[in-house]
């Protein structure tokens, strides 16, 4: 899945693998533009009900148990809590397994507080908690009054009971051996590549791999919210986040507080389609960046839009054909080129970019490691986690043939000529996984939940603006907020009026006007 395994929210400069490029106010916020979400019984900051009302008997362990909050080891002002769920939710009696959550606690008066805020950052196969450790002070003082921020690892991340299929795969892509820019014929190494990862990932986590998909982190975050007390979820979800968050609607929604689904996943899409339409975002992207730049009297890649796709194929081409050498142990491919834009891309970074283009047709490369993860602590097992929960769904993995996947080609050279024959390879991502997938492409529309608020931005490169369109359309109760910008996400990337109005249904459930654009 190219969309999503990067995150929104703040920009960081992070990617893991080849696998890394998967992933994924014009008007004025005041009382008069904002909409109040109907009243509904027993209010989000009333008197809560029974957390645990309608839980089967077979599962009221998991959600009657005590947590022990204690001092996060390395995240001062944190606590932390083990929480133990079922392996299996149809069979509990196979077996448990743990989460780690953390939480900051609320700056407000009891009386004031809404509840407990859960945090997605995406990926999927990015730690929540090591988010919300760097995250927790961009969020206004407004919220951090109402809410306790809470992250919890996702069942096989990182902390949280770990999926682990043991390879030596490296963190970043430097040396990684993928070199996708070539198109067809490297789609044969990709398809070896990931049916090496599958058999690992088989041999070494077996029982673990059919237990990870979306619809099993959706249960996790109910049992969660139950523990911490709240009568309903209230969630921001960034990208994969939010096809999380719109699974947990689905599955309960009466239990639905107020969810934010921020740079959204389209769960209608099969994973042709949602590769193909994320390449075409990159190309989006590009094109967007390549004409502010072409203005610019110094930018490197020449003056108009076709000048620059001429300038970096290549440049692609140029490090494919002869890598730079930076240092002892870095070799720099056209690949990692692509890698390290991306990136950029996805973060509106446009300075730095320009400065990595500038640097690297001039033979130095240190900001583009930089953006392609080459310093990226190789720690965690983000790579081994995303493949796991991408592939348990239609939506988020595909599953071609290396024929199959040379055939869809072209139009992923249509959709992108700069990126499409590098992206084209992840329609293999998932072929020789072991377990099918148990999520197939349907759209979501959680009928009974509260209102939900979906935030797209224009030229999203990841989650194009589309699938967020698609998905405020689905839901019964979806309503559209617009960024017209650049870059991955939209809330807490710089523009005013998106916070105001994120805020605002946060605090106090108000939703945005329909149809409200911010700039």
């Amino acid at each position: 899945m190219i969309a999503v395994l990067d995150t929104g929210g703040i920009p960081r400069r992070r990617l893991r693998g080849a696998l890394a490029v998967l992933s994924t106010c014009g008007l004025l916020l005041t009382a008069a533009c904002a909409t109040a979400v109907p009243p509904r019984p027993s209010s989000a900051a009333g008197p809560a009900a029974d957390p645990t009302a309608g839980v089967p008997p077979e599962l009221r362990r998991y959600y009657e148990q005590r947590l022990d909050w204690k001092a996060c080891q390395d995240v001062p002002g944190f606590t932390c809590a083990t929480v133990t769920v079922p392996l299996d939710y149809a069979r509990p009696e196979a077996g448990d397994i743990t989460l780690t959550a953390a939480r900051v606690r609320a700056t407000g008066k009891a009386a004031a507080r809404v509840g407990s805020l859960q945090v997605n950052p995406g990926g999927p196969g990015d730690s929540a908690v090591d988010y919300l450790a760097a995250a927790a002070g961009t969020f206004s003082p407004a919220v951090r009054s109402a809410y306790d921020l809470v992250a919890v690892d996702q069942r096989g991340v990182r902390s949280s009971t770990p999926v682990d299929c043991e390879t030596d795969t490296p963190a970043t892509p430097m040396g990684f051996g993928l070199r996708v820019s070539d198109g067809a014929a490297e789609i044969a190494d990709s398809y070896k590549a990931f049916e090496e990862l599958a058999d690992a990932c088989e041999k070494h986590a077996g029982e673990l791999l059919p237990h990870l998909g979306t619809p099993d982190a959706a249960r996790d975050m109910d049992v969660v919210r139950a523990l911490l007390g709240d009568e309903r979820l209230h969630y921001l979800g960034y990208s994969y986040g939010t096809y999380l968050g719109a699974t947990y609607a689905e599955l309960f929604p009466s239990r639905v507080g107020r969810l934010v689904l921020d740079g959204a996943i389209d769960p209608a899409l099969d994973g042709y389609r949602e590769n193909l339409d994320s390449t075409a975002g990159y190309q989006l992207a590009w094109e967007s960046f390549a004409a502010d730049c072409a203005a610019r009297p110094d930018c490197p890649v020449g003056h108009s839009v076709a000048e620059a796709g001429r300038v970096l194929d290549a440049l692609v081409d140029r490090l494919d054909a002869g890598p730079l050498r930076q240092g002892k142990d870095i070799t720099v491919t056209g690949e990692d080129l692509l890698t390290a834009v991306i990136t950029a891309l996805r973060e509106a970074s446009w300075e730095e970019l320009r400065t990595l283009l500038r640097q690297a047709l001039a033979g130095e490369t240190a900001e583009l490691q930089q953006f392609a993860g080459a310093d990226e602590d190789d720690s965690g097992n983000a790579t081994d986690a995303l493949l796991a929960i991408d592939c348990l769904s239609s939506t988020l993995g595909a599953r071609f043939s290396d024929a199959e996947a040379e055939a869809a080609l072209p139009a992923f050279l249509r959709a992108s000529p700069q990126f499409g024959a590098s992206l084209a390879t992840f329609l293999v991502l998932c072929t020789h996984w072991p377990v099918p997938p148990t999520q197939a492409p349907h759209r979501i529309k959680a009928p009974g939940a509260a209102p939900i608020l979906v935030v797209g931005t224009t030229r999203d490169p990841a989650t194009p603006y589309p699938w967020a369109q698609s998905l405020a359309r689905g839901l019964d109760s979806g309503r559209l907020l617009t960024y017209d910008g650049d870059g991955h996400t939209a809330y807490h990337r710089g523009s005013p009026c998106i916070d105001d109005a994120v805020d605002r249904y946060l605090t106090h459930g108000e939703l945005p006007a329909p149809g409200t654009v911010c700039g």
